[in-house]
């Protein structure tokens, strides 16, 4: 669960971190009042789950309370579209008035889980202030990467080499260590899978602060904090995924044309693949678990043809907990009820498929049946002039 910038900076600072003082304002009168409390001058930033907002004109420096409230009357009840939205961006609600800091130096620090370390990892740059994946992909050497074992914590020695990575020495790599420590704390504490501190800026006076901070909730731990799950805010989710959510399926929409239908995550990553490699780009990426009844299926059906994108669906069973019956009546229920004539491509394995395949062969749907992966990309291949969209074809 992704939370807004002013919320991540509360929790950081109930951790002992510091973070810039500011105010949160619903309207521009409240920007006004934070500014003026400021001392005149602010940074107001748009609070919305992207980044990128500085490029799109989500954050400006403002000179007086005026210019504040003149800046949040535009903001708030707009709608920022970054690199990181769709064209349609996302609304802003409310913005984020803090005090603003000579910078001297802006730095990277993020604390996430690495899958193949199994466990949590520090990152580290003192490219900060940029795209750090730009980084990443063009100047890998100076990304520097500090494991932790969960047995032990964070040791002394490793917040040391993360600050000597970062170009720190003396008292402000004491204070990146205190950092770093009360990240671990919250990191482990709060059940949180991203803590990114970007940019963790040294100031002219010597001081090292969060400037700007994300924080990303591991979803299935929010039961253990209910108190973080109310920061969520619904309004920032697409509604699809929001749909999504609730009815407790696995979805992200995505801007291409074929809707795939599928059960577990890898399966999920290889039908997308598949998609991509016969020149078609996937709608969406949904994945109904292994335990979904006929009415979770109706459900995440039901979400993806509400995508007015979807010009087709591809289905891709391996059922071995969830039945292949209970996938095709699901299917046949949601296009019923919403009266769709999509094609369809099946290709479904295991439990009960021959009485799948039955249902799907007498619903009057436009099925292509498919048993293996190579019979699935041929029948993409030949549906492709359909499924594909007026923008994909476009492309070419």
């Amino acid at each position: 669960m992704k939370i807004h910038e002013y919320q991540s900076k509360a929790l950081l600072a109930k951790y002992g971190a510091p973070t810039p003082r500011g105010h949160v304002a619903s309207t521009p009168n409240e920007a006004e009042a934070a500014t003026r409390d400021l001392g005149g001058k602010a940074v107001v930033k748009a609070q919305v789950y992207a980044g990128g907002r500085g490029k799109a004109g989500g954050v400006r420096l403002v000179n007086s309370p005026q210019d504040a409230s003149d800046y949040a009357s535009k903001l708030i009840g707009s709608r920022l579209v970054t690199h990181q939205t769709g064209k349609e961006g996302v609304p802003v609600h409310k913005v984020l008035v803090e005090e603003t800091a000579s910078v001297a130096k802006e730095l990277y620090l993020a604390l996430t889980v690495d899958r193949s370390a199994q466990g949590p990892v520090f990152i580290a740059s003192a490219a900060g202030g940029m795209d750090i994946e730009e980084v990443s992909a063009k100047q890998p050497e100076k990304i520097y990467r500090e494991g932790v074992d969960i047995a032990i914590g964070l040791q002394p020695f490793q917040a040391r080499r993360v600050a000597r990575a970062l170009g720190l020495s003396g008292d402000q790599a004491k204070a990146a260590g205190s950092m770093l420590t009360a990240i671990y704390r919250m990191f482990m504490e709060l059940d949180c899978t991203l803590v990114e501190v970007n940019p963790l800026a040294v100031t002219s006076d010597g001081k090292v602060i969060a400037l700007d901070a994300k924080v990303d909730l591991e979803d299935d731990a929010l039961f253990r904090h209910p108190d973080l799950a109310a920061l969520a805010d619904p309004a920032q989710e697409d509604p699809s995924e929001a749909q999504a959510h609730e009815a407790k399926v696995a979805f992200v929409k995505l801007e291409g044309s074929v809707g795939c239908l599928v059960n577990g995550a890898g399966l999920a990553m290889a039908t997308m693949d598949l998609v991509r490699r016969v020149g078609a780009t996937p709608a969406n990426f949904l994945d109904v678990g292994g335990g979904a009844d006929d009415e979770k299926v109706v459900k995440a059906v039901n979400i993806m043809l509400s995508d007015s994108g979807v010009k087709g669906i591809l289905i891709n069973i391996f059922g071995g907990i969830l039945r292949c019956d209970i996938v095709a009546r699901g299917v046949v229920r949601a296009c019923q009820e919403r009266s769709a004539s999509l094609p369809i491509i099946a290709r479904l394995q295991g439990t009960n498929v021959e009485q799948a395949c039955e249902i799907l062969a007498q619903s009057g749907l436009d099925v292509f049946f498919a048993t293996t992966l190579l019979e699935l990309e041929a029948q993409l291949k030949r549906a492709l002039p359909t499924l594909r969209s007026a923008n994909e074809l476009s492309e070419d």
